[in-house]
């Protein structure tokens, strides 16, 4: 059961990763459609490497440096909010917060860009060549992923951090429930003897 004190920390992590997933959802979803669409000159000639306007150069540099950049900065942020003790996160003492921090940042970059890259490999052995693509369509399907990058990787890297949470043991007595709590008999309750 958790004490009032984590559960008002638990609220106010809530609350720290909402209004930070507007911060990164609102921006990329935008400026990853408009750019790409504005980018490109014929929007019904489009492809996914060959020509001067292709979608790779585009959805790859987003793939690595949009889940690179969120984990490192909620990562940073959460544990900021943890050593300052405002969020239900007990980190262990020595944490190597900065390797930590850099390298799931690396691995959800790295991993989600190979991703990307395979699926347009597919994509692009598996269709005739010069296939052409509605470049509007690829523009919405862009701010699309950012917006999905945006929320899975606010929150994912959180679940791996909550991995080396330390159980609380700083609980009062005011945090525990009235039945938990044992109270010390008074002396006037006990029997005493009387000599006679």
């Amino acid at each position: 059961m958790l004490t009032t004190a984590a559960k008002k920390k638990e609220i106010t992590l809530k609350r720290f990763l909402r209004k930070n997933l507007l911060y990164y959802i609102i921006p990329n979803v935008v400026f990853n459609t408009i750019i790409p669409y504005f980018s490109f000159t014929d929007l019904h000639a489009v492809h996914l490497f060959d020509g001067e306007q292709n979608l790779a150069r585009f959805i790859l540099p987003m793939a690595f440096f949009l889940p690179f950049i969120i984990t490192f900065d909620i990562l940073k942020k959460t544990i900021t909010l943890s050593e300052k003790g405002h969020s239900e996160i007990i980190l262990p003492e020595g944490f190597k917060k900065n390797k930590f921090i850099l390298q799931m940042a690396g691995i959800n970059g790295f991993c989600t860009v190979s991703f990307v890259f395979a699926m347009m490999l597919g994509l692009h052995f598996g269709l005739p060549e010069l296939y052409n693509y509605n470049g509007a369509v690829l523009a919405v399907l862009l701010g699309l992923t950012a917006g999905l990058f945006s929320v899975l990787f606010t929150y994912m890297p959180i679940r791996k951090l909550k991995k080396y949470h330390l159980p609380d043991t700083g609980n009062t007595p005011e945090d525990q429930p009235q039945n938990l709590r044992t109270v010390a008999p008074a002396a006037a309750d006990k029997p005493q003897l009387i000599e006679e």
